[in-house]
Protein backbone atom coordinates (compact mmCIF):
# COMPACT_ATOMS: atom_id res chain seq x y z
CA UNK A 1 0.00 0.00 0.00
CA UNK A 2 1.45 3.35 -1.03
CA UNK A 3 0.99 6.69 0.65
CA UNK A 4 -0.39 9.51 -1.46
CA UNK A 5 3.06 11.12 -1.76
CA UNK A 6 4.67 7.84 -2.81
CA UNK A 7 1.94 7.28 -5.42
CA UNK A 8 2.24 10.88 -6.67
CA UNK A 9 6.01 10.53 -7.13
CA UNK A 10 5.71 7.18 -8.91
CA UNK A 11 3.13 8.52 -11.34
CA UNK A 12 5.09 11.73 -11.92
CA UNK A 13 8.20 9.73 -12.85
CA UNK A 14 6.21 7.45 -15.16
CA UNK A 15 4.22 10.24 -16.83
CA UNK A 16 7.27 12.46 -17.39
CA UNK A 17 9.04 9.61 -19.17
CA UNK A 18 5.94 8.94 -21.27
CA UNK A 19 5.58 12.62 -22.20
CA UNK A 20 9.18 13.67 -22.83
CA UNK A 21 11.30 10.56 -22.94
CA UNK A 22 13.74 12.20 -20.50
CA UNK A 23 13.94 11.83 -16.72
CA UNK A 24 12.82 14.46 -14.22
CA UNK A 25 15.57 15.77 -12.00
CA UNK A 26 15.39 15.59 -8.23
CA UNK A 27 14.60 19.32 -8.23
CA UNK A 28 11.68 18.73 -10.61
CA UNK A 29 10.42 15.90 -8.41
CA UNK A 30 10.71 18.12 -5.33
CA UNK A 31 8.78 20.94 -6.99
CA UNK A 32 6.11 18.62 -8.38
CA UNK A 33 5.40 17.21 -4.92
CA UNK A 34 5.81 20.59 -3.20
CA UNK A 35 8.55 19.35 -0.86
CA UNK A 36 11.14 21.57 0.79
CA UNK A 37 14.23 19.45 0.17
CA UNK A 38 15.57 16.69 -2.06
CA UNK A 39 16.09 14.49 0.99
CA UNK A 40 12.31 14.01 1.06
CA UNK A 41 12.46 12.73 -2.51
CA UNK A 42 15.28 10.37 -1.54
CA UNK A 43 13.12 8.90 1.25
CA UNK A 44 10.15 8.46 -1.08
CA UNK A 45 12.29 6.71 -3.69
CA UNK A 46 13.73 4.42 -1.01
CA UNK A 47 10.19 3.53 0.08
CA UNK A 48 9.17 2.76 -3.53
CA UNK A 49 12.24 0.53 -3.91
CA UNK A 50 11.41 -1.34 -0.70
CA UNK A 51 7.82 -1.88 -1.88
CA UNK A 52 8.92 -3.23 -5.26
CA UNK A 53 7.54 -0.45 -7.48
CA UNK A 54 10.91 0.79 -8.73
CA UNK A 55 14.52 -0.31 -8.56
CA UNK A 56 17.77 1.62 -8.74
CA UNK A 57 20.27 0.77 -11.46
CA UNK A 58 23.78 0.47 -9.95
CA UNK A 59 26.58 2.97 -10.53
CA UNK A 60 24.36 5.59 -12.14
CA UNK A 61 22.97 8.75 -10.62
CA UNK A 62 19.18 9.17 -10.92
CA UNK A 63 18.94 5.78 -12.69
CA UNK A 64 15.58 4.24 -11.77
CA UNK A 65 13.56 1.52 -13.45
CA UNK A 66 9.79 1.61 -12.91
CA UNK A 67 8.79 -2.01 -12.34
CA UNK A 68 5.04 -1.64 -11.80
CA UNK A 69 2.25 0.85 -11.17
CA UNK A 70 -0.52 0.69 -8.55
CA UNK A 71 -3.40 -1.50 -9.72
CA UNK A 72 -5.85 1.40 -10.02
CA UNK A 73 -3.40 3.43 -12.08
CA UNK A 74 -2.54 0.89 -14.79
CA UNK A 75 -5.74 1.35 -16.81
CA UNK A 76 -5.54 5.12 -16.62
CA UNK A 77 -1.88 5.14 -17.68
CA UNK A 78 -2.61 2.82 -20.59
CA UNK A 79 -5.69 4.72 -21.85
CA UNK A 80 -3.82 8.02 -21.71
CA UNK A 81 -1.33 6.69 -24.26
CA UNK A 82 -3.39 4.64 -26.78
CA UNK A 83 -0.56 4.37 -29.28
CA UNK A 84 1.66 2.59 -26.77
CA UNK A 85 2.01 -1.21 -26.71
CA UNK A 86 -0.73 -3.03 -24.80
CA UNK A 87 -0.15 -3.22 -21.05
CA UNK A 88 2.45 -1.47 -18.90
CA UNK A 89 5.94 -1.15 -20.34
CA UNK A 90 8.76 -0.41 -17.84
CA UNK A 91 10.40 2.97 -18.33
CA UNK A 92 13.98 3.69 -17.36
CA UNK A 93 15.22 6.97 -15.90
CA UNK A 94 18.87 7.36 -16.76
CA UNK A 95 21.57 9.84 -15.91
CA UNK A 96 24.07 10.70 -18.64
CA UNK A 97 25.01 8.45 -21.52
CA UNK A 98 23.49 5.22 -22.85
CA UNK A 99 22.01 2.76 -20.40
CA UNK A 100 23.91 -0.36 -21.48
CA UNK A 101 26.89 -1.67 -19.47
CA UNK A 102 25.78 0.06 -16.26
CA UNK A 103 27.34 -2.67 -14.06
CA UNK A 104 31.13 -2.79 -14.12
CA UNK A 105 32.31 -6.05 -15.67
CA UNK A 106 34.51 -8.08 -13.30
CA UNK A 107 38.23 -7.45 -13.57
CA UNK A 108 40.19 -10.27 -15.20
CA UNK A 109 43.82 -11.24 -15.57
CA UNK A 110 45.43 -10.23 -18.89
CA UNK A 111 48.69 -11.97 -18.10
CA UNK A 112 50.71 -12.87 -15.02
CA UNK A 113 51.76 -9.24 -14.44
CA UNK A 114 48.62 -7.13 -15.00
CA UNK A 115 44.87 -7.20 -14.39
CA UNK A 116 42.27 -5.49 -16.59
CA UNK A 117 40.04 -3.08 -14.64
CA UNK A 118 37.02 -1.27 -16.19
CA UNK A 119 37.08 2.55 -16.21
CA UNK A 120 33.60 3.84 -15.36
CA UNK A 121 34.00 7.51 -16.32
CA UNK A 122 34.78 10.43 -14.01
CA UNK A 123 34.46 11.14 -10.30
CA UNK A 124 34.43 14.60 -8.74
CA UNK A 125 37.17 15.62 -6.34
CA UNK A 126 35.74 19.13 -6.16
CA UNK A 127 32.22 20.23 -7.04
CA UNK A 128 30.12 17.02 -7.25
CA UNK A 129 29.25 15.83 -10.75
CA UNK A 130 25.91 14.39 -11.78
CA UNK A 131 26.82 10.77 -12.35
CA UNK A 132 29.27 7.95 -12.41
CA UNK A 133 29.21 7.20 -16.11
CA UNK A 134 29.22 3.92 -18.01
CA UNK A 135 32.10 1.59 -18.75
CA UNK A 136 34.29 3.46 -21.26
CA UNK A 137 37.45 1.38 -21.53
CA UNK A 138 39.79 -0.90 -19.57
CA UNK A 139 43.17 -0.21 -18.02
CA UNK A 140 45.95 -2.61 -17.03
CA UNK A 141 46.69 -2.57 -13.29
CA UNK A 142 49.28 -4.36 -11.22
CA UNK A 143 47.60 -7.06 -9.12
CA UNK A 144 49.54 -5.76 -6.12
CA UNK A 145 47.16 -2.75 -6.02
CA UNK A 146 44.00 -4.85 -5.88
CA UNK A 147 42.30 -6.49 -2.91
CA UNK A 148 39.64 -9.19 -2.83
CA UNK A 149 36.38 -8.45 -4.62
CA UNK A 150 35.29 -6.44 -7.66
CA UNK A 151 37.18 -3.31 -8.73
CA UNK A 152 36.59 -0.41 -11.09
CA UNK A 153 38.48 2.77 -11.98
CA UNK A 154 37.44 6.42 -12.20
CA UNK A 155 39.17 9.46 -13.65
CA UNK A 156 39.48 12.27 -11.09
CA UNK A 157 38.13 15.74 -11.87
CA UNK A 158 39.01 18.52 -9.41
CA UNK A 159 41.50 19.08 -6.60
CA UNK A 160 39.52 18.79 -3.37
CA UNK A 161 41.60 15.72 -2.38
CA UNK A 162 45.00 17.13 -3.34
CA UNK A 163 46.42 16.97 0.22
CA UNK A 164 45.66 13.24 0.20
CA UNK A 165 47.88 12.97 -2.88
CA UNK A 166 44.97 12.75 -5.36
CA UNK A 167 45.33 15.23 -8.23
CA UNK A 168 43.09 16.36 -11.06
CA UNK A 169 43.59 13.90 -13.94
CA UNK A 170 44.62 10.95 -11.76
CA UNK A 171 42.88 7.59 -12.06
CA UNK A 172 41.68 6.03 -8.82
CA UNK A 173 41.19 2.30 -8.34
CA UNK A 174 38.11 1.52 -6.26
CA UNK A 175 36.97 -1.69 -4.60
CA UNK A 176 33.22 -1.98 -4.97
CA UNK A 177 31.48 -2.06 -1.54
CA UNK A 178 28.64 -0.39 0.34
CA UNK A 179 30.33 0.05 3.72
CA UNK A 180 33.54 1.73 4.86
CA UNK A 181 35.43 2.68 8.01
CA UNK A 182 36.05 6.12 9.47
CA UNK A 183 38.87 7.80 7.57
CA UNK A 184 38.49 5.75 4.37
CA UNK A 185 38.42 7.64 1.07
CA UNK A 186 35.21 6.59 -0.63
CA UNK A 187 33.14 7.04 -3.76
CA UNK A 188 29.84 8.42 -2.45
CA UNK A 189 26.50 8.98 -4.16
CA UNK A 190 24.75 11.88 -2.41
CA UNK A 191 20.93 11.88 -2.40
CA UNK A 192 21.01 9.51 -5.36
CA UNK A 193 22.20 12.35 -7.56
CA UNK A 194 25.76 13.58 -6.95
CA UNK A 195 28.89 11.45 -7.22
CA UNK A 196 31.98 12.55 -5.30
CA UNK A 197 35.31 11.29 -3.92
CA UNK A 198 35.80 12.25 -0.27
CA UNK A 199 37.09 11.01 3.09
CA UNK A 200 34.39 9.42 5.26
CA UNK A 201 33.82 10.70 8.79
CA UNK A 202 30.99 9.26 10.87
CA UNK A 203 29.76 11.54 13.65
CA UNK A 204 26.96 9.98 15.65
CA UNK A 205 24.00 9.53 13.31
CA UNK A 206 25.46 11.86 10.67
CA UNK A 207 27.91 11.28 7.83
CA UNK A 208 30.58 13.84 6.95
CA UNK A 209 32.25 13.90 3.55
CA UNK A 210 35.59 15.57 4.17
CA UNK A 211 37.82 17.16 1.53
CA UNK A 212 41.61 17.14 1.70
CA UNK A 213 41.91 20.78 0.68
CA UNK A 214 41.18 23.71 3.04
CA UNK A 215 39.40 25.56 0.22
CA UNK A 216 36.58 23.00 0.31
CA UNK A 217 34.11 22.70 3.19
CA UNK A 218 33.19 19.43 4.85
CA UNK A 219 29.63 18.46 3.93
CA UNK A 220 27.33 16.89 6.56
CA UNK A 221 24.49 14.52 5.66
CA UNK A 222 21.96 12.24 7.30
CA UNK A 223 22.53 8.47 7.07
CA UNK A 224 19.85 8.08 4.38
CA UNK A 225 21.40 10.71 2.09
CA UNK A 226 24.70 8.99 1.28
CA UNK A 227 25.20 5.67 -0.52
CA UNK A 228 28.74 4.27 -0.48
CA UNK A 229 29.70 2.93 -3.91
CA UNK A 230 33.25 1.84 -3.16
CA UNK A 231 36.51 2.41 -1.26
CA UNK A 232 39.78 3.75 -2.70
CA UNK A 233 42.52 1.11 -2.87
CA UNK A 234 44.98 2.58 -5.39
CA UNK A 235 45.89 5.42 -7.71
CA UNK A 236 47.50 5.77 -11.13
CA UNK A 237 49.14 8.93 -12.49
CA UNK A 238 50.61 9.78 -15.87
CA UNK A 239 53.47 12.24 -16.20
Amino acid sequence: MLTEKQKDLLMFIHERMQERGVPPSFDEMKDALDLRSKSGIHRLITALVERGFIRRLPHRARAIEVIKLPENQIAAATSATPAAPRGFQPSVITGTGPKQNVTPPPSHVIDARTVSVPVMGRIAAGTPISAIQNHTHDIAVSPDILTNGEHFALEVKGDSMIEAGIHDGDTVIVRRCNTAENGDIIVALVEGEEATLKRLRKKGSTIALEAANPEFKTRIFGPDQVDIQGRLVGLLRRY
